[in-house]
């Protein structure tokens, strides 16, 4: 099989685009043939080696993919099934990757492969940050900054079917015009001086209920002066070191709360992926793509996830 394998830590070159043997599963695991394989910044840092948790090496990146199952003893996955894979063995940035029976889930005839890809990481998190820790009620007001990537539509597309206000954010026109096509009330460039005031003009005073922060590290500071008394703060990214004041939570009420997909139990995420499977055979989500890349030029979609505007989902294709 085709695949990409790192040797070493390393920049982007360290994706090395290889031939590999063919994977043989054990007792109880799965073949998946993958037609399509997600990327997530998370695996930039663990090829970098910056990460707190690191592979042993060699290893082939990626949790994240969809494609049929080759092989299976599972009756409720039998071969030939179309699934997205939410989780792997063997890493999913290659043609084959071997999974257990509760890493993939059934993918609707009416989704591709590439949005497929786009689900586990993504739609896990949002669905994570939105409803697990961030408690999200109908009707409360919630303000996505860094809307216009894989995690921000995959929270608007949650967000809208259950009934929430949603205000986001974008740092290109083109990411203002995709979060407002998917749900969100109002959009605002964070590149403008004057967003801040916009934003709380939007909730009439009331401020937000609920903020999911994908750059903590740039807004949170400014995040707690748009809270509503008991708001909360989502922190799903951040970049390095912050600082804040504190007077600014006090004085609300309000809440920090940070969130690592990795911390959610097998009860968690059989509820998580219920809910995304739901909202796909209900046509409630439609993962958007941002831009696909050949496997073998895995680097250059490293590059462009970390270094350009976020619009959807980047996906490698096989």
């Amino acid at each position: 099989m085709k695949a990409i394998q790192v040797t070493r830590f390393g920049d982007p070159t360290v994706l090395e685009f290889k031939d590999l043997p063919d994977l043989v599963p054990a007792p109880g695991q799965l073949l998946v043939r993958l037609h399509a394989a997600g990327v997530n910044p998370v695996e930039t840092y663990v090829r970098a080696g910056t990460y707190a948790k690191l592979p042993t090496l060699p290893y082939t990146p990626g949790s994240d993919g969809a494609g049929v199952i080759e092989q299976s003893e599972s009756p409720a996955f039998p071969p030939d099934r179309r699934v997205y894979v939410t989780g792997s063995l063997t890493g999913t940035y290659a043609q084959q990757a071997l999974c257990t029976s509760d890493q993939v889930q059934p993918l609707p005839a009416h989704v591709s492969f590439e949005q497929g890809a786009a689900l586990g990481t993504p739609y896990a998190t949002a669905a994570w940050a939105l409803f697990i820790r961030g408690q999200a009620r109908f009707g409360e007001t919630l303000l996505i900054h860094g809307a216009s990537g894989g995690v921000g539509i995959a929270a608007l597309q949650l967000a809208r079917a259950s009934g929430l206000r949603i205000i986001g954010t974008a740092g290109t026109l083109e990411g203002l015009a995709l979060i407002r096509q998917y749900g969100a009330m109002a959009a605002f460039n964070h590149h403008d001086p004057g967003y801040l005031d916009q934003i709380k003009a939007t909730t009439n005073g009331h401020g937000l209920d609920i903020i999911l922060e994908m750059a903590a590290n740039n807004n949170l500071g400014n995040d707690l002066t748009l809270l509503a008394p008991r708001g909360r703060v989502i922190v799903v990214g951040s970049r390095g070191p912050v600082e804040i004041d504190a007077r600014n939570i006090m004085v609300r009420e309000a809440d920090i709360r940070g969130i690592t997909l990795a911390s959610a139990t097998a009860a968690d995420r059989a509820e998580l992926f219920s809910r995304i499977t739901t909202g796909l055979e209900a046509r409630q989500l439609s993962p958007v793509i941002g831009a696909t890349f050949p496997l073998a030029e895995a680097a250059r979609a490293h590059e462009q996830i970390m270094s350009s505007a976020a619009r959807g989902k980047i996906v490698l294709t096989m």
